[in-house]
Protein backbone atom coordinates (compact mmCIF):
# COMPACT_ATOMS: atom_id res chain seq x y z
CA UNK A 1 0.00 0.00 0.00
CA UNK A 2 1.44 3.61 -1.01
CA UNK A 3 0.96 6.21 1.55
CA UNK A 4 -0.89 9.44 0.70
CA UNK A 5 1.34 12.03 0.40
CA UNK A 6 1.29 14.95 2.99
CA UNK A 7 -0.79 17.81 2.10
CA UNK A 8 -1.16 21.69 3.36
CA UNK A 9 -2.91 21.10 6.90
CA UNK A 10 -6.27 22.14 6.13
CA UNK A 11 -6.22 23.11 2.70
CA UNK A 12 -5.74 19.54 1.75
CA UNK A 13 -8.44 19.02 -0.18
CA UNK A 14 -7.99 22.33 -2.33
CA UNK A 15 -4.15 22.11 -2.52
CA UNK A 16 -1.88 19.79 -4.07
CA UNK A 17 1.45 19.26 -2.66
CA UNK A 18 3.39 21.04 -5.55
CA UNK A 19 1.90 23.80 -4.04
CA UNK A 20 3.94 23.60 -0.60
CA UNK A 21 7.01 24.50 -3.09
CA UNK A 22 5.40 27.36 -4.56
CA UNK A 23 4.37 28.95 -1.14
CA UNK A 24 7.64 28.46 0.54
CA UNK A 25 9.36 30.04 -2.67
CA UNK A 26 6.87 33.36 -2.29
CA UNK A 27 7.66 33.13 1.75
CA UNK A 28 11.35 32.52 0.79
CA UNK A 29 12.03 36.09 -1.39
CA UNK A 30 9.43 38.08 0.39
CA UNK A 31 10.18 38.88 3.89
CA UNK A 32 9.80 42.18 5.70
CA UNK A 33 11.75 43.32 8.21
CA UNK A 34 10.57 44.17 11.40
CA UNK A 35 14.15 45.71 13.37
CA UNK A 36 14.27 45.27 16.61
CA UNK A 37 17.57 47.37 17.35
CA UNK A 38 18.89 47.84 20.98
CA UNK A 39 22.51 48.46 20.82
CA UNK A 40 25.41 48.79 18.41
CA UNK A 41 24.55 45.16 16.54
CA UNK A 42 21.97 47.88 15.00
CA UNK A 43 24.57 49.49 12.91
CA UNK A 44 25.42 46.48 11.53
CA UNK A 45 21.85 45.56 10.06
CA UNK A 46 22.08 49.15 9.28
CA UNK A 47 24.75 48.76 7.21
CA UNK A 48 23.38 45.36 5.72
CA UNK A 49 20.67 47.10 4.27
CA UNK A 50 22.67 49.72 2.57
CA UNK A 51 24.21 49.76 -1.17
CA UNK A 52 27.07 47.79 -0.28
CA UNK A 53 26.05 44.69 1.27
CA UNK A 54 22.36 45.11 -0.12
CA UNK A 55 20.39 42.61 1.23
CA UNK A 56 17.34 43.32 -1.29
CA UNK A 57 18.58 41.03 -3.94
CA UNK A 58 18.07 38.06 -1.61
CA UNK A 59 14.30 39.38 -1.43
CA UNK A 60 14.07 40.51 2.35
CA UNK A 61 12.74 43.93 2.52
CA UNK A 62 13.89 45.89 5.35
CA UNK A 63 12.40 48.32 7.67
CA UNK A 64 8.59 47.06 7.59
CA UNK A 65 5.77 49.97 8.37
CA UNK A 66 5.20 47.80 11.47
CA UNK A 67 4.74 44.28 13.39
CA UNK A 68 1.35 43.96 11.46
CA UNK A 69 3.38 43.83 7.95
CA UNK A 70 6.60 41.92 8.93
CA UNK A 71 7.12 38.45 8.12
CA UNK A 72 10.56 38.70 10.29
CA UNK A 73 12.00 40.09 13.52
CA UNK A 74 15.63 41.20 14.01
CA UNK A 75 16.54 41.18 17.13
CA UNK A 76 19.99 42.62 17.73
CA UNK A 77 21.62 44.03 20.60
CA UNK A 78 20.91 43.51 24.42
CA UNK A 79 18.07 42.60 25.82
CA UNK A 80 17.19 43.77 28.83
CA UNK A 81 14.80 42.61 31.64
CA UNK A 82 12.91 45.91 31.24
CA UNK A 83 12.75 45.43 27.77
CA UNK A 84 12.04 42.18 27.06
CA UNK A 85 7.83 42.50 27.34
CA UNK A 86 7.55 45.17 24.69
CA UNK A 87 9.64 42.71 21.98
CA UNK A 88 7.39 39.65 23.19
CA UNK A 89 4.42 41.75 22.52
CA UNK A 90 5.62 43.28 18.94
CA UNK A 91 6.37 39.65 18.65
CA UNK A 92 3.11 38.58 19.13
CA UNK A 93 1.35 41.32 16.68
CA UNK A 94 3.48 39.54 13.79
CA UNK A 95 1.25 37.59 11.21
CA UNK A 96 1.85 34.13 10.77
CA UNK A 97 4.29 32.81 9.61
CA UNK A 98 7.03 34.62 11.60
CA UNK A 99 10.42 34.26 11.65
CA UNK A 100 13.43 35.97 14.38
CA UNK A 101 16.93 36.28 13.60
CA UNK A 102 19.08 36.55 16.95
CA UNK A 103 21.62 39.31 15.54
CA UNK A 104 24.72 39.77 18.23
CA UNK A 105 26.16 37.77 20.98
CA UNK A 106 23.74 40.38 23.13
CA UNK A 107 20.35 39.08 21.94
CA UNK A 108 21.90 35.38 21.51
CA UNK A 109 23.23 34.94 25.44
CA UNK A 110 23.85 38.00 26.58
CA UNK A 111 27.16 38.72 25.28
CA UNK A 112 29.69 41.13 27.80
CA UNK A 113 26.84 41.91 29.78
CA UNK A 114 25.15 38.36 30.18
CA UNK A 115 25.95 38.42 34.33
CA UNK A 116 23.93 41.58 34.70
CA UNK A 117 21.18 41.48 37.06
CA UNK A 118 19.14 43.14 34.16
CA UNK A 119 19.90 41.32 31.01
CA UNK A 120 18.00 38.90 29.52
CA UNK A 121 19.74 35.77 28.89
CA UNK A 122 19.39 35.83 25.27
CA UNK A 123 16.25 36.87 23.52
CA UNK A 124 14.85 32.99 22.91
CA UNK A 125 13.86 33.41 26.65
CA UNK A 126 10.98 35.57 25.57
CA UNK A 127 10.45 34.44 22.04
CA UNK A 128 11.34 31.54 19.44
CA UNK A 129 14.28 31.73 17.68
CA UNK A 130 14.45 30.45 14.02
CA UNK A 131 18.26 32.09 13.03
CA UNK A 132 21.57 32.88 15.41
CA UNK A 133 23.88 34.93 14.06
CA UNK A 134 27.40 34.92 16.22
CA UNK A 135 29.47 37.95 16.55
CA UNK A 136 30.20 41.34 18.69
CA UNK A 137 29.30 43.40 16.75
CA UNK A 138 28.42 40.86 13.60
CA UNK A 139 29.38 41.72 10.63
CA UNK A 140 26.83 42.56 7.78
CA UNK A 141 28.54 39.77 6.06
CA UNK A 142 27.13 37.23 8.87
CA UNK A 143 23.55 38.98 8.85
CA UNK A 144 23.57 37.81 4.89
CA UNK A 145 24.73 34.27 6.26
CA UNK A 146 22.03 34.20 8.36
CA UNK A 147 18.91 35.52 6.05
CA UNK A 148 20.15 32.41 3.34
CA UNK A 149 20.42 29.96 6.14
CA UNK A 150 16.43 31.21 7.35
CA UNK A 151 15.53 30.81 3.34
CA UNK A 152 17.06 27.34 3.17
CA UNK A 153 14.78 27.01 6.39
CA UNK A 154 11.92 28.04 4.99
CA UNK A 155 12.28 26.45 1.48
CA UNK A 156 11.85 22.66 3.64
CA UNK A 157 9.38 23.79 6.21
CA UNK A 158 6.03 22.41 5.89
CA UNK A 159 3.06 24.77 7.48
CA UNK A 160 1.19 21.47 8.60
CA UNK A 161 4.60 20.36 10.58
CA UNK A 162 5.11 23.96 11.87
CA UNK A 163 1.11 24.90 13.06
CA UNK A 164 0.08 20.96 13.45
CA UNK A 165 -2.02 19.67 11.38
CA UNK A 166 -5.60 20.50 13.14
CA UNK A 167 -5.95 24.07 14.29
CA UNK A 168 -7.23 24.73 18.24
CA UNK A 169 -10.32 22.84 19.17
CA UNK A 170 -13.64 25.38 18.84
CA UNK A 171 -13.41 25.27 22.99
CA UNK A 172 -10.44 26.65 23.28
CA UNK A 173 -11.08 29.54 20.73
CA UNK A 174 -14.28 30.07 22.84
CA UNK A 175 -12.73 29.85 26.42
CA UNK A 176 -12.16 33.59 27.08
CA UNK A 177 -15.36 35.07 25.52
CA UNK A 178 -18.69 35.88 27.53
CA UNK A 179 -21.42 33.30 27.61
CA UNK A 180 -24.94 35.36 26.31
CA UNK A 181 -27.59 34.54 28.44
CA UNK A 182 -29.45 31.52 28.80
CA UNK A 183 -32.90 31.84 26.43
CA UNK A 184 -35.95 30.11 27.95
CA UNK A 185 -39.26 31.04 28.71
CA UNK A 186 -39.08 32.07 32.07
CA UNK A 187 -42.83 32.64 32.78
Amino acid sequence: MVPEPKRLGALARLAPEPMKVVLNWGRRYSLWVFNFGLACCAIEFIAASMARHDFIRLGVIPFAPGPRQADLMVVSGTVTDKMAPAVKRLYEQMPEPKYVISFGACSNCGGPYWDSYSVTKGVDQIIPVDVYVPGCPPRPEALLQGILKLQEKIARESLGERYGSSGPSPAVLQSDLVRPPATGDAR
